[in-house]
């Protein structure tokens, strides 16, 4: 009889309805946005606002372009947008090396003009090999580079006087090396040439790069997260780790996507993204990098710590000039052609624009290699929407030196208020 009460009494539990349990997930939702929003203006008022400024500016570019022209966004011209910011780019990148040391590096267009000179004399006029002539290019900036590194650490004297000296001499040696020849024109089916003029038209490169990227960030980002928090630090969520690796595959494969629509994956931006994914490992992941970071931190306190001041600074302008004349390299690729007007001063103020708007400090001690790849893609967006729109390119300069004073502002503005916190 008690089985039987017991039975008549006893009640299953009552299942929510779909309608009773969404306030709940409306109420998670909310308080996740709640939570990102706090983050959000913590981080801004300390000034780690990151890279969402000029991110903001890109997308406020493309939109503004796209609304004046449909043909902005259309795969032929994202196509070309992506080898035209390869050039300066790789120079930009090499003075993020100088920036963090809270330096300035006046010389790269020069030096990237020589290093170009060098290779169309050598392979042109005298019938080099096409590899043999690069490599001596190149060389010809990393030498540069290094004695303008020597004589900054070994004299003290500010690298933007000793890079200014630098500047006139490279110019100088470049139209002695040209000589009589006012343009030298390259090969246009040469090695050089095909820098920015390959591409690969299997749609499985670009998608494949996507893949082997995405896959990349997301095991670094893991493995990081795994050693701060075993070592008790701040760590992110494993969920938010894989939010932000989706964000960055969607951008990844949509421009995969895009890319395949014209001719595929160009062989200059598969270089561009390898050197610049190379170089952020060193700076972010080497004992070399950790002293680049320390010595725009406070020279003094380096000394302080046996850091070999000296050798890293020397380091960093070699780096610096290596770049240029790689970038220099990819920007006679692409005019096939080597003249006496090559590495003009607006090839130098766009590299220093790039690095700046990207989010490298002008302090020092703040920047990634990545920084200069966002703020390149800001000013060649910027290009590449005034000649669409059929725009004087005087505007086009108002409107990069107008971003520029922002972007230069607001590092000010953070470097405050990182001072206020007593984190910098």
């Amino acid at each position: 009889m008690h089985d039987m009460a017991d039975k008549e009494t006893r009640t299953e539990p009552a299942t929510p309805a779909p309608e009773a349990r969404r306030p709940h997930r409306g109420r998670a939702v909310a308080r996740a946005v709640e939570n990102w929003v706090a983050a959000f203006r913590r981080r801004l008022s300390t000034g780690e606002v990151g890279s969402l400024p000029i991110v903001l500016v890109l997308a406020a570019v493309w939109i503004t372009f796209q609304s004046l022209n449909e043909n902005f966004l259309s795969p032929r011209n994202l196509s070309n947008l992506s080898v035209d910011i390869v050039g300066t780019g790789l120079i930009a990148v090499g003075l993020v090396f100088v920036l963090l040391l809270g330096e300035l590096d006046l010389s790269v267009g020069s030096i990237s003009a020589l290093a170009a000179a060098v290779f169309a004399v050598l392979n042109v006029n005298n019938g080099v090999p096409e590899w043999l002539a690069l490599i001596i290019g190149v060389l010809a900036g990393t030498v540069a580079g290094t004695v303008q590194g020597f004589s900054f650490a070994r004299t003290r004297v500010p690298a933007f006087v000793v890079t200014l000296a630098g500047l006139l001499t490279w110019n100088g040696l470049m139209l002695y090396v040209l000589g009589t020849s006012a343009t030298v024109n390259l090969d246009e089916n040469g090695l050089v040439a095909k820098l920015t003029n390959h591409y690969f038209t299997n749609d499985a490169a670009a998608y494949g790069l996507a893949a082997v990227g995405v896959g990349l960030v997301f095991l670094m980002s893991y493995l990081d997260r795994r050693r701060r928090k075993a070592a008790d630090m701040p760590h992110r969520s494993l969920k938010e780790t894989a939010v932000r690796t989706g964000g960055l595959a969607v951008i990844a494969f949509t421009s995969a996507y895009l890319l395949n629509r014209f001719q595929g994956l160009p062989l200059a931006l598969l270089i561009f993204l390898v050197v610049v994914a190379v170089l952020d490992v060193i700076l972010r992941r080497t004992h070399y990098g950790r002293q680049v970071y320390a010595l725009g931190g406070g020279v003094e306190a380096a000394r302080r710590a046996s850091l070999s001041v000296a050798r890293v600074q020397t380091a960093v302008l070699a780096v610096s000039g290596t770049m240029a004349a790689v970038g220099g390299l990819f920007l006679a690729s692409r005019i096939t052609s080597v003249s006496q007007g090559s590495g003009s001063s607006i090839l130098l103020l766009n590299a220093i624009a790039a690095a700046v708007i990207g989010g490298t400090s002008l302090f020092g001690g703040r920047g990634t290699t990545w920084s200069a790849v966002l703020g390149m893609l800001v000013i060649q967006s910027i290009a590449s929407g005034m000649a669409i729109t059929d725009t004087p390119a005087a505007v086009q300069f108002m409107i990069t030196g107008g971003v520029l004073f922002a972007a230069v502002v607001i590092d000010s503005l953070s470097r405050r208020s990182q001072e206020a916190h007593g984190r910098a």
